[in-house]
């Protein structure tokens, strides 16, 4: 058996906020391998946090770029070692420049900025002389670019403090309605800033994923209906579901069969079931896709609408314009996300991506 260490339990109680005891436990029955004692807690309804491991305390800025006529944006992440550097002048005037040169050069990848040219040298070379006059390592770590399509815009969003950022393109039957639309697919890249989405909709999970999910949502609330229940307060309703990866047309429509079966046993006239009937779907749906609310676009309630989620008020505006509004790209950037932490700090991080 691995020696369990105080760092280690210290480390995994950080990663998921659990209690000290929970987390020796779920490293004894581990073996002492931290990502599997983050699923352990998760599974038991432990661990009250994202995993934080994934959560590098990075600097820099995300930069956006949206063309006037909204057909084309750009989407940078730019990387220095210290906020003091994020917001020097000499580091802002970088950003701007390398932002434009992506925009104008319609430049995609890292790669291809790096082979650029800008101000008559390589960006390579101009990128060296602008680490050694701020005296910081900068890194360009990911570049997103959209172009719309001809019924459609683009439009994006950058949190005030620089740190988040998110792209969202749209597609519409008639051209002319596109242009209309730019404010609201604004509106709804702030939503995704503040919400965070990890994807546009369920189509995105395979069945393990959502099995995984649910074995931790489940157990998530089961630790809540204790305490709910220690309070005297009503618990949470388990779902049977989560997702709508789950909810099949057959699964769907004896849901429908279910309620006609009720609303005949309440004595509701049949000619009525139609207005009412539609209602309790929705809810029904909403009470089974909670993987969907936390984690994809379109499953969301609309933080400017909270009784609609983001594709019903997609619909909502389709009807608006008499047309049928699409999102076919979304994008988000949140400073840092998906970096492993493999050195001490991010400061020797930015380094070896520099070697």
């Amino acid at each position: 058996m691995a020696e369990i260490s105080a760092q280690l339990v210290k480390q995994l109680r950080e990663m998921t906020d659990a209690g000290m005891m929970d987390c020796k436990k779920a490293l004894v029955e581990t073996d002492g391998d931290i990502n599997q004692a983050v699923e352990y807690l998760r599974e038991k309804g432990l661990s009250k946090a994202a995993k934080k491991a994934d959560r590098v305390a990075s600097e820099g800025v995300i930069s956006l770029k949206v063309a006037p006529d909204f057909t084309q944006a750009v989407m940078l992440e730019i990387n220095s070692e210290t906020d003091f550097v994020a917001k020097n002048d000499g580091f802002k005037e970088l950003v701007e420049k390398t932002s434009s040169l992506v925009q104008d050069k319609k430049i995609s990848t890292t790669q291809s900025l790096y082979e650029s040219h800008i101000d008559g040298v390589g960006y390579e070379e101009y990128l060296k002389t602008q680490i050694a006059k701020i005296g910081e390592n900068i890194v360009v770590r990911r570049i997103a670019s959209i172009t719309a399509g001809a019924n459609g815009i683009v439009n994006g969003y950058v949190h005030s403090n620089g740190r988040v950022g998110v792209l969202i393109a749209i597609t519409c039957d008639e051209a002319k309605n596109a242009l209309a639309c730019a404010e609201f697919v604004r509106s709804i890249c702030m939503h995704a800033a503040a919400m965070k989405p990890q994807v546009l909709d369920f189509k995105a999970f395979d069945s393990a994923f959502i099995q995984k999910e649910k074995t931790a949502l489940i157990a998530e609330l089961q630790k809540e209906n204790e305490e709910l229940k220690r309070l005297g307060k009503p618990q949470k309703t388990i779902p049977k579901y989560v997702s709508r990866v789950e909810l099949t047309e057959a699964i769907l429509k004896e849901q429908e069969n279910i309620f006609k079966e009720e609303l005949k046993k309440q004595g509701k006239p049949e000619a009525i079931w139609d207005k009412i009937i539609p209602g309790q779907m929705e809810r029904f749906i909403a009470d089974n896709t909670l993987i969907d609310q936390r984690l994809t676009l379109l499953g969301q309630f609309f933080v400017m609408d909270d009784k609609k989620t983001i594709a019903q008020v997609l619909e909502q505006k389709s009807k608006e314009l008499k047309d049928n509004i699409r999102i076919v790209d979304y994008i988000r950037f949140e400073l840092g996300e998906g970096i492993e932490k493999k050195v001490e700090d991010f400061a020797q991080e930015v380094a070896a991506q520099m070697q």
